[in-house]
């Protein structure tokens, strides 16, 4: 996470629980040295911009000290807050968010090259990677003299983009080829239609 969105994290725990002391009576980390490790933290900033190893390595444990302290304070909060949210978030800390995101559609895959293989009758098919696909499945057919969909394709299961070799194929012949991704939701439709004729 950048450093300008852990900043607001550690202010608005280091105000709350201020503010709140009275509730927050007992916290694990004294809150003078929490906000002095904050303040360390950001001083040490703007030094490590320059890209110096060592400036960047000190921001870095500074900042490590603040969020460490951060984590504590977070466990006595949930600890002490009695299971009331009010509570909870009147110390300064977020909640968590409770619903998970379900999972989305994969993106569409295609299909980026089809070329000739090492010897006659051979193609090989190189396939785009989509995100979370769990496998592809690649299907081709011969086309049809008249044009038109395929009768008859022949499919294979791939679990890599790696390039695909597909043998034992009709020298002449134009072949046309498609891909579909398997993802939690099931398939994706197939991509479209890629031909190659086969030396």
């Amino acid at each position: 996470m950048p450093d300008e969105n852990v900043k607001p994290f550690l202010h608005g725990s280091l105000k709350g629980l201020s503010d709140n002391a009275v509730i927050f009576s007992k916290p694990p980390v004294e809150l003078a040295a929490y906000h002095a490790a904050i303040e360390a933290y950001e001083a040490a900033i703007p030094a490590a911009l320059d890209g110096s190893k060592t400036a960047i390595a000190q921001k870095n444990k500074l900042r490590d000290a603040a969020i460490r302290m951060y984590i504590q304070l977070a466990h006595y909060v949930e600890a002490n807050c009695n299971d009331d949210m009010a509570t909870f978030l009147s110390s300064g800390f977020q909640a968590a968010p409770t619903t998970k995101t379900p999972p989305q559609p994969l993106d569409q895959p295609t299909i980026v090259s089809v070329v000739q293989g090492a010897v006659s009758g051979q193609l090989k098919v190189k396939i785009g990677s989509v995100a979370k696909a769990r496998s592809y499945h690649l299907r081709y057919a011969a086309v049809a003299s008249g044009g038109g969909a395929p009768a008859q394709w022949t499919e294979q299961i791939i679990t890599s983009t790696k390039p695909t070799l597909i043998e034992g194929l009709t020298p002449g012949t134009i072949y046309t080829f498609q891909i579909r991704a398997l993802g939690r939701l099931g398939f994706t439709d197939w991509s479209d239609f890629v031909n190659r004729m086969v030396t």
